[in-house]
């Protein structure tokens, strides 16, 4: 009987339970990394349980879906068409007086965070106010080839690592690693400034660099003498992902300046580009950047950064790109590495060959995050995947084992073999995998995964490679020969490892 009363009287005062002040427009400011500040307000409008209103940004406002009451706390969804696929967001917070603490769900291998925000009216929330019109182009028109990036590009990006920190002194440091620890000697060329270098437009429109890089084309000058190339980096939208100045409706003009600085490689990252433009035209806005390099007057590889939507592999090429990402962000975890690497690359290997290559992201390679199996794994899969190779980690301070791993130069030609073509999966069971590519020699290279949690043997067959006979095996993280095998290879793989093999003709 007691506890039955308890539970009555819990019922009770969960009934009776004061709710918070919910209805009203409450505004938050996030500071970006280039000193500006973005405002997201959140308008809402209470009616019982019941919770409806909307949440912007400059640039754009989305309806709350689903939204309830519950004292003082809050949930609701927002519902966005994400490239013509329904992408659901849920949202928690707690009102207290006049502020309002709304959980930001992480994204794209970003972690969560907590958006604090104002009260600034207690008026109920209008309707959602119109979208902006977006521009629609015509259909991409074909950009004849560049005829660079023959072999995946090979470099560094600044990004994985330095994010905001990147500087001048960070990229002619990294250029004098680059040239002296090896690296250049097993192929890296490529030193990448990734996001955060922009500066403000002259009075004519030019870009500039911002004090973190007082001279861009001195910069290209010493990196170039080191036997190296640099690499930049832009948005076709208004704004770069983390707010600086991106290159809508300067394309050709900045493409120029770039080629006058003396760079080498663009990355060009979707980000802002969403808010201006209809997400039927992203073929056609990267053709405009694909024509504008190509008429600069310099050789300057196009990365192409959008996530590998609509189905890019049909049109990166067409667009100029000579590689494109297949996938969101790269984080330096096994669950996220193996998931692009194994997982989102099934099917792709048909878009990529000497010139255009998928991209399922930088390396992460000697960041801390994975232990150097693993590490393994991640550089033996972007090789079999024909990827481009791009180290993320600080080469100035890498340990020797990390090193070993970046320029084990017979891995490496894997990735850079002329025949171009990518790896497929040939068997899966359970955690254990195959993967095969065929090599300009006649050779194969065969990639023995174990993704479970033991050691485990793996197998390659003679018929998933189509292969008879009897052929010679050579270990390559090994450096060793392996003798001849009939009709299959074997080896112990340790959990989350990689044997990697070439099979000679």
């Amino acid at each position: 009987m007691k506890y039955l009363l308890l539970g009555i009287f819990g019922a009770v005062l969960a009934q009776t339970a004061p709710r918070a002040d919910v209805t009203g427009r409450w505004a938050a400011e996030t500071h970006l990394p280039n000193g500006t500040t973005r405002q997201t307000v959140i308008a809402l409008k209470a009616d019982g349980e019941k919770l409806t209103g909307y949440m912007s940004t400059r640039q754009e406002a989305d309806e709350i879906s689903e939204g309830k009451v519950n004292g003082s706390d809050i949930s609701f969804d927002i519902v966005r068409n994400d490239f013509g696929e329904e992408r659901r967001t849920h949202y928690t917070g707690t009102i207290s007086g006049d502020e309002l603490r709304l959980q930001m769900p992480g994204s794209g291998g970003r972690p969560g965070r907590e958006l604090v925000a104002k009260r600034v009216s207690s008026e109920a929330a209008q309707p959602l106010p119109a979208p902006p019109l977006k521009i629609t182009l015509p259909p991409l028109e074909d950009v004849p080839s560049n005829g660079l990036a023959r072999t995946p590009p090979m470099g560094w990006n600044s990004w994985n690592k330095f994010r905001n920190k990147v500087s001048d002194q960070v990229v002619r440091e990294i250029a004098d690693a680059m040239a002296s620890n090896g690296m250049k000697d097993a192929g890296y060329m490529y030193v990448n400034i990734d996001d955060t270098w922009e500066g403000t437009r002259d009075e004519q429109g030019n870009i500039r660099s911002n004090e973190k890089f007082p001279d861009m084309k001195a910069l290209a000058e010493y990196v170039h003498s080191k036997g190296l190339r640099l690499g930049i980096y832009s948005s076709p939208g208004p704004k770069t992902c983390a707010g600086y100045e991106g290159t809508f409706k300067h394309e050709e003009q900045d493409a120029k300046t770039f080629a006058a600085w003396g760079i080498d490689y663009l990355k060009y990252d979707w980000c802002s580009a969403r808010e201006v433009y209809d997400y039927h035209s992203l073929p056609a806005v990267y053709g405009i950047m694909g024509r504008a390099l190509l008429n600069s007057g310099r050789p300057i590889v196009f990365s192409l950064c959008e996530y590998g939507r609509l189905n890019v592999g049909n049109w990166g090429a067409r667009a100029g790109g000579n590689l494109w990402r297949t996938t969101g962000d790269i984080r330096d975890t096994w669950a996220s590495m193996s998931s692009i690497g194994f997982d989102q690359q099934i099917g792709l290997e048909k878009f990529a060959g000497p010139g255009h290559w998928n991209d399922p992201d930088m390396l992460e390679i000697g960041n801390g995050g994975m232990s150097d199996t693993e590490y393994r794994t991640h550089m033996s899969l972007w090789s079999l995947l024909a990827a481009p190779l791009l180290a993320g980690n600080d080469l100035r301070s890498m340990t020797p084992d990390i090193r070993e791993i970046l320029t084990n130069k017979e891995v490496i030609a894997i990735d850079q073999d002329s025949l171009g073509q990518e790896a497929t999966r040939v068997s899966k069971i359970g955690g254990v995998e195959v993967w095969a590519r065929s090599l300009a020699d006649g050779g194969h290279a065969v990639g023995l995964f174990n993704r479970g949690p033991e050691t485990a043997k793996v197998t390659a067959r003679w018929s998933d490679l189509g292969l008879s006979g009897s052929h010679k095996v050579r270990d390559l993280w090994a450096h060793a020969d392996r003798g001849e095998a009939t009709g299959e290879y074997s080896a112990e793989v340790p959990s989350h490892g990689v044997v990697l093999v070439k099979i000679a003709r």
